[in-house]
């Protein structure tokens, strides 16, 4: 294992209120506050339709200096399969298909803007293998080849793993295997990596171990950028239903959460993906977070239950 952690992207999305209930001020002190925290080098981002699901003009004037930012479409991504479900980047369905590349230049044009007019540079934007429960790999391939062609204003270009739909339970994503991923980018001729979520694992494969073998199969490609540590439970609990993405803290950071990832599955996971060149922190606030000291703590807490595995 390594004897310091890579440097930390924060889901500020996942922890704050104010993209559900819209407080500026809470937004405008929590995001710095974030990435001052030591070992932060920035922030994951959502994209939803347009750069900000409030006010895109003020998050540009707003993002902090210096902040590396990671742009995820994945909840409207989510939103659009809710639509339509011959929506996404792997769809059979070519009109499906055209639909997400379109959302997706979208998202590279805002990406510009935001190295254009803001103090922040985007250094990753995810992409992700929708549509639920019907995405194939040839689509995919030539949505790829298609997508590296863009301009991308030096952002690195991840497929975000999430859970793959299978016959054995329910699934909450059901995009397209790992496997198919995977050699979907070996077949395409540009500079596409792998970003794994272990909340997101787990949920696909019931099993913590199995997690472990899934970073191990990343990292051993060679494409595995990152690794984001956010949970899952096995049961219902105060952060909701069982096998959700909910996006728990790690078990140590709060003992009632049902979390299962707990320290050995942590270290695990950083050995498994040594090396990786980045590493994400996602994870939702506290039931009884209110105030941005509130929501900081969180964030803070699990960082600090994940560098505590490496001493």
């Amino acid at each position: 294992m390594t004897e310091s952690l890579a440097p930390l992207l924060v889901s500020s999305y996942a922890v704050s209120p104010a993209h559900t209930t819209w407080d500026p001020a809470l937004e405008a002190a929590l995001l710095p506050a974030l990435c001052a925290l030591p070992g932060v080098a920035g922030l994951e981002v959502p994209w939803m339709g347009r750069l900000h699901p409030h006010d895109p003009e003020w998050f540009l004037s707003h993002a902090p200096a210096g902040a590396e930012l990671a742009v995820t479409p994945l909840p409207w991504v989510m939103k659009r399969c809710g639509t339509d479900a011959r929506y996404g980047i792997a769809s059979p369905d070519d009109e499906g298909r055209r639909a997400a590349l379109a959302d997706l230049r979208a998202v590279a044009d805002d990406v510009q803007r935001i190295g254009a007019e803001s103090d922040a540079s985007v250094t990753l934007v995810a992409l992700h293998t929708a549509p639920q429960g019907n995405a194939a790999r040839p689509p995919l391939v030539e949505s790829l080849a298609e997508i590296t062609q863009w301009d991308w204003a030096g952002a690195q270009l991840v497929i975000e793993h999430c859970d793959a739909a299978t016959a054995s339970h329910p699934w909450e994503k059901g995009f397209l295997s790992l496997d198919e991923e995977i050699g979907a980018i070996l077949s395409v001729e540009a500079p596409i990596s792998l970003w794994l979520n272990w909340g997101r694992s787990v949920i696909e494969t019931r099993d913590a171990d199995a997690v472990t073998e899934q970073i191990a199969l990343a990292a051993a490609t060679g494409l595995l950028a990152g690794l984001t540590f956010s949970g899952s439970a096995s049961v219902d609990g105060p952060y909701g239903p069982a096998w959700t993405d909910g996006h728990l803290p790690l078990a140590a950071a709060d003992s009632d959460s049902g979390s299962l990832l707990g320290e050995a599955h942590v270290a695990a996971a950083l050995a498994a993906a040594a090396g990786v060149e980045r590493l994400g922190l996602k994870v939702s606030r506290r039931p009884r977070d209110r105030t941005v000291h509130d929501l900081v703590r969180t964030v803070a807490d699990n960082f600090d239950a994940l560098r505590s595995v490496l001493s």
